[in-house]
């Protein structure tokens, strides 16, 4: 992957939603100008969620995702359902597609209130206008469109863009706590896990805020780090490490050098920080026959040393000494139901978007089950997590 292209949890997720045949395909195709979506006169065409990355004008770069039927009927049918409700856990901006001739049913009404309850910025399409002999509008946020005739589409898409969120304000991955000609030294240890020839996400991110910045990046080995820093004329202004080495790393840095953890500054970046900081502290708890969720954002080819499903589960029962109890879930798969677990250990969740980190959080708060991630559970077994959030003195004191 290329420094200039844009992962997917960094793009603005735009669904669509409605019932079977009031043309959230067509309207899709008709938006991108492409045919993302397969059409047909036939209801259920669309069996599951459709995503498709691309750059859309005056957007920029989003996640476009065209959902089956909501009112989808049968076994099959009520699966593609909870697929389409997993779908607005991550959705920024919401399209509810209705059939102009047909008007409101049930399962739109249903939908309006999940928004609603979301918090998602939405916009009602009366497809088929074409059909009509009048147009009438009670909301503002409605809009009369014909894909077929690709009427309306423009003043859609301008429409849709206007609900873009604001990200004024929002976190830098680490930008925010650099400075301009400051060197950082990246710790990256080649992991198996990561597709030969390339750097996992977190550390692309991070060596592309940090150049953003105007900073120094130093990506060393982890048995290269005592010797770099040696080496270096001026002392770095942080260095961030594989949470997987974090304990080695922290013995090679100086006392007085700041460390933190790609996975630390993913949790902040995502929103989690604070919630995986209270969180962690669970482990401290866990008995004998307890079970542990270990939740990841993205759906990798395991290998036999996987952080995830073998490191971490390994380094848990060492540090509390009790027989736990492993169960993983990945992808879009998160567990409506988390009373079975005592605590979660999350990912950093870089294939994630922030509104679906955030879900994920929501729900675990609301069932009152614990929930952390990699790199703090990492750093507080092995004694060094408040060294590691001492960029963040508001977290540290709390410790």
């Amino acid at each position: 992957m290329g420094l200039n292209d844009t992962p997917s949890g960094e793009r603005i997720h735009i669904g669509f939603f409605g019932r079977r045949n009031a043309g959230k395909s067509s309207i899709v195709n008709a938006i991108t100008s492409q045919e993302i979506a397969i059409v047909s006169a036939t209801k259920g065409t669309t069996t599951d969620p459709v995503y498709k990355s691309m750059e859309l004008l005056p957007l920029g770069p989003v996640m476009i995702i065209d959902t089956p039927g909501f009112d989808d009927a049968g076994t099959l049918g009520t699966l593609r359902i909870r697929k389409t409700k997993q779908v607005l856990n991550k959705t920024d901006i919401a399209v509810l597609v209705i059939d102009a001739a047909e008007g409101f049913c049930p399962c739109d009404k249903e939908l309006l209130q999940l928004f609603k309850a979301r918090k998602i910025p939405y916009i009602i399409v009366w497809n088929k206008s074409d059909l009509l002999t009048r147009h009438i509008l009670a909301e503002p946020q409605e809009i009369y469109v014909s894909a077929l005739k690709k009427e309306g589409i423009p003043e859609l898409r301008e429409r849709i863009g206007k609900l873009v969120p604001n990200t004024e304000g929002k976190l830098c991955l680490v930008g925010d706590l650099i400075h301009p000609a400051d060197f950082v030294v990246l710790v990256v240890p080649i992991d198996k896990a990561a597709p030969k020839g390339r750097l996992i996400l977190p550390q692309q991110q991070t060596i592309r805020d940090i150049l953003e910045a105007d900073a120094t990046a130093i990506v060393v080995k982890e048995y290269e780090l005592r010797e770099t820093l040696n080496n270096l004329k001026k002392k770095p202004a942080l260095v961030i490490t594989d949470s997987q080495v974090f304990a080695k790393v922290a013995a090679d840095t100086p006392a007085d050098v700041p460390l933190t953890s790609f996975s630390i500054l993913m949790a902040r970046y995502k929103g989690l920080l604070d919630e995986a900081i209270h969180g962690v502290t669970a482990v401290e708890n866990l008995k004998d026959g307890d079970t542990v969720l270990i939740a990841e954002g993205c759906t990798h080819h395991r290998q036999c040393d996987d952080i995830g499903t073998v490191k971490i589960p390994r380094w848990l029962r060492s540090y509390t000494g009790k027989d736990i109890k492993i169960t993983t879930c990945s992808g879009t798969e998160f567990p409506d139901d988390l009373s079975p677990y005592a605590m979660i250990i999350h990912c950093g969740g870089c294939m994630l978007n922030e509104r679906e980190v955030r879900w994920r959080m929501k729900c675990a708060r609301e069932q009152a089950i614990p929930i952390t991630n990699y790199g703090i559970t990492i750093a507080y077994m092995q004694g060094i997590l408040k060294r590691s959030l001492g960029i963040f003195p508001y977290l540290s004191e709390e410790l």
